[in-house]
């Protein structure tokens, strides 16, 4: 009996289907004839996922109880004893109740796969326990319940079910998900449009990461090491050169020419001190290549050729695109660079573009940050120029030119020894002193093949032969040292140049900091701790990079900033002279994370500024607006119900006309607050219909006295493309002011006009205006022009007829009434004759 299967329909958050397309597999199952029963599927009484479960079998729920309660769990023994070929269990992630068989229920289906049978089951991202801390700062929720990402990677068969952040608020809006009494609260927190967009994209990262590990197992069980073109992944070598920005650019439009293309610039490191690269070119490059939404990856190899294949096939790239070499045309005849060798090296299964630049030939121009080092290859050739160079020319003078003269057998040793100083340095021009004043005094000073000189010029002009070599080995030594020490000090300057720039820029990423710092010196990684005592323990503000530290002492290098603060870096020792620039980083760094809380601190406080505003107007609006009108009635009701009075029927209709008064004022007060609300949190959700607006703005006056508006709705304007009762609210509003303000006996005037492809509604009234610097004011909320009486509103009206508006894909503005007054404007878009939308979704969209 072998293991089962198990497969997992993966959700980005609750209601988007997991549950109906499970049903919908089961239904398919059983009717290819395939053994199929629910052993555990909540419905949360959504009509349409609780129809899914009619044909299909059922295995009964144990029964637990639990602090006086009773709950039902998955019974694993009855799945167990009935053994059907697949099972279907819902919610991965799920607690079981205390009691049961296991603590979670993907313990309860690890039996079941055990047992060799089929399980289907469902589960959301938040759910993995990898990002738990990530799904925490996008919504502010702590999940409880979660599910170890391993159980969801060894599953056999993993598929995505999407649903765009506007279609899951619509469906949760039109009552599908959740019940009424829930969608408000739900649409204003958890299910925030931006909350939606990044745990979908986190659904879409980890699946496709998913999709990336099953083939490169797959490639491996069969020892594939040639490229499978899936997608087009094209890689840009980079140096750090100008020529950068040219082959990302070129890099991008190859990608778009096909779907799905990838590009990945990687930069290739010595690991041998500070990179050769221009630090500030190298993040301009970063930064061109994620704004064309590729990605930047560092690499430290000492043979870039070989680390840049090795790379290119890692990562299953199809194309690598490099530049030509900046290197002089000489400088090929030692070595065919970069761009030839990796050419040749490539494979069938790799094409190599060689791209022309302005840079091409013109030298590499780069700061050699090496310090003083040569390099081993360097050095290698030094050595070999200074002792094996002198040997083939006393051979080569013995063949050729065996009487050409001391003096010039002297000058063309002298060559050698020049040559192995310019190369490897002062050790390896010492050495080739010394075999050449030897190869000297044996082959061309008399006594020939002895190593003696009978004549004394020749033993003066063997000396001055040593002295040369030593001088001029000596002076072309420190010639190159202090090249490249000049090259190290304009690296640093270059890099302190680039800190000081964004400390003038305020930049204040401090990951992207880091992670030039890592670049810079080509550590594997780097870890900005802090602590709030010297007693008490290190924690970790930022870090980039791989296994990076918690604790200054287990660095490889760590620098203290201040008493409770260091910087720890992972890879190799630095040498003293690199902690100048270290030292530049750390406090940059320092200088980055106390700007961050700052303005992290400083955004609270208008948070919390915006608040108490927004608490003081509506604390305002309670303590006398809504208190005026509750007053009248208190006072109509208390007057009606007295039985020291004999009222008329005449004064008791006043009452009772006045309590009806007060109770319109107090709903369109309330109203007006609660869709306030709902536009803060960003719960209205517009349902566009083709309407004529003939139809809806009589509808809207209902609210002001019949005589108070004079109505010009032509019968032949087109129709609008707009939500109905959001149009009727606030047109309500925009008319309901103007009544407000306009004098007695002047109506205001309501008219519409048709203007190319949208209606104007225009309300014009005769009343005071509005200057024309408050114009922008009054649609803020409680916000009241001019003298206006206290408890005849809060404010809101007009902020709220402009959200709704917006909300619809319309305008409203606010003009001058030649002759005096205000016009607003409200501007809707013409429906252009396309078919309305209606409320029903998909039935593949609903669970």
């Amino acid at each position: 009996m072998g293991r089962g299967k198990l497969r997992i329909y993966l959700g980005a958050a609750p209601g988007v289907g997991k549950t109906y397309a499970m049903l919908s597999e089961a239904h398919r199952r059983i009717e290819r004839g395939t053994d199929c029963v629910v052993g555990f599927v909540e419905h949360h009484d959504r009509p349409r996922t609780e129809v899914m479960l009619h044909g299909l079998e059922l295995v009964a729920r144990r029964e637990l109880e639990y602090r006086g309660s009773a709950f039902t769990e998955m019974d694993v023994d009855a799945i167990l004893a009935r053994r059907p070929a697949v099972a279907l269990v819902d919610e991965l992630a799920h607690t079981n109740v205390p009691g049961s068989r296991n603590a979670k229920r993907w313990q309860d289906i690890e039996e079941l796969l055990q047992a060799g049978i089929d399980v289907v089951s469902t589960v959301n991202i938040q759910h993995l326990e990898s990002l738990g801390d990530v799904v925490e700062t996008i919504t502010g929720v702590r999940q409880r319940e979660t599910v170890p990402d391993e159980v969801a990677r060894r599953a056999d068969q993993i598929e995505l079910v999407d649903m765009s952040p506007q279609a899951l608020r619509r469906r949760m809006a039109h009552g599908n998900v959740y019940k009424p009494d829930k969608v408000d609260a739900a649409l204003s927190n958890y299910f925030r449009p931006g909350n939606l967009t990044a745990l979908r994209e986190l659904a879409l990262l980890w699946v496709a990461d998913r999709v990336d590990e099953y083939l490169q197992e797959y490639r491996g069980e069969h020892n594939i090491r040639s490229t499978w073109q899936a997608r087009e992944r094209i890689v840009v070598g980079l140096t750090g050169g100008p020529e950068g920005r040219t082959l990302i650019r070129r890099a991008a439009r190859l990608a778009e020419k096909g779907a799905g293309g990838e590009v990945l610039a990687v930069y290739i490191a010595r690991s041998d001190g500070l990179t050769s690269a221009s630090p500030k070119e190298l993040a301009v490059q970063r930064t061109l290549v994620e704004d064309l939404g590729g990605t930047f990856h560092h690499v430290i190899g000492d043979n870039v050729p070989d680390a840049l294949l090795e790379f290119a096939r890692g990562c299953n790239a199809t194309q690598i695109v490099l530049g030509v070499s900046r290197r002089r045309s000489w400088q090929s005849v030692f070595s065919p660079g970069v761009s030839a060798t990796v050419a040749r090296e490539s494979g069938p299964d790799l094409d190599v573009h060689i791209v022309t630049h302005d840079a091409a030939a013109k030298g590499r121009g780069l700061p050699v940050a090496r310090g003083a080092r040569l390099g081993r290859s360097r050095l290698i050739r030094g050595w070999l120029t200074g002792l094996v160079g002198p040997v083939l020319l006393t051979v080569l003078l013995s063949q050729v030119v065996p009487d050409l003269g001391l003096a010039n057998d002297m000058l063309l040793f002298l060559t050698f020894t020049v040559a192995a100083a310019m190369l490897g340095g002062l050790l390896p021009a010492l050495a080739s002193a010394a075999v050449g004043s030897l190869l000297l005094n044996y082959f061309y000073t008399p006594p020939l093949y002895r190593f003696t000189i009978s004549d004394p010029k020749n033993i003066v002009a063997i000396a001055i032969f040593v002295g040369v070599a030593v001088s001029v080995a000596s002076v072309v030594d420190l010639a190159a040292r202090r090249t490249h020490q000049a090259a190290r000090l304009r690296a640093e300057s270059e890099i302190l140049s680039f800190l000081a720039g964004s400390v003038l820029r305020g930049e204040d990423s401090l990951t992207a900091l880091l992670e030039r710092l890592r670049e810079t010196f080509a550590m594997q990684s780097v870890a900005l701790l802090e602590r709030a005592g010297e007693v008490d323990p290190w924690t970790t503000a930022a870090s980039i990079g791989t296994g990076p530290v918690g604790r200054p002492e287990d660095a490889d290098v760590d620098l203290p900033i201040g008493d409770n603060m260091a910087l720890a870096l992972t890879g190799r020792v630095l040498p003293a002279e690199d902690r100048r620039v270290l030292g530049a980083f750390a406090a940059q760094a320092a200088v980055v994370l106390d700007r961050q809380r700052l303005v992290d601190e400083a955004g609270r406080a208008r948070e919390l500024a915006d608040g108490n505003r927004i608490r003081t107007a509506l604390l305002a609006a309670v303590s006398h607006d809504l208190r005026t009108p509750l007053a009248g009635i208190k006072a109509s009701v208390t007057s009606l119900r007295s039985d020291d009075v004999e009222w008329s029927e005449d004064d008791r209709a006043e009452l009772l006309e006045g309590i009806e008064d007060g109770a319109d004022r107090l709903a369109a007060l309330i109203g007006n607050l609660l869709d306030m609300s709902r536009l803060n949190t960003g719960t209205v959700v517009p349902l566009i219909r083709e309407t004529d607006l003939d139809e809806v703005v009589p509808m809207a006056l209902g609210g002001v006295p019949e005589d108070s508006v004079d109505l010009d709705i032509p019968e032949t304007l087109p129709m609008v493309a707009v939500d109905r009762g959001l149009l009727e609210r606030a047109v309500a509003n925009i008319v309901e002011n103007a009544v407000k303000y306009s004098p007695g006996g002047r109506p205001v005037h309501v008219s519409a006009s048709a203007l190319g492809s949208r209606v104007e509604l225009r309300v014009v009234d005769r009343g005071p205006g509005v200057p024309e610097e408050a114009k922008d004011r009054i649609f803020e909320p409680f916000q009241r022009h001019g003298d206006v009486p206290r408890g005849s509103g809060v404010g809101l009206g007009l902020a709220v007829a402009r959200g709704f508006t917006e909300a619809i894909g319309g305008t409203l503005t606010a003009e001058d009434t030649p002759g005096g007054g205000l016009t607003m404007v409200l501007t809707l878009p013409v429906a252009g004759g396309t078919p309305p939308v209606t409320a029903e979704l998909a039935t593949s969209a609903v669970t």
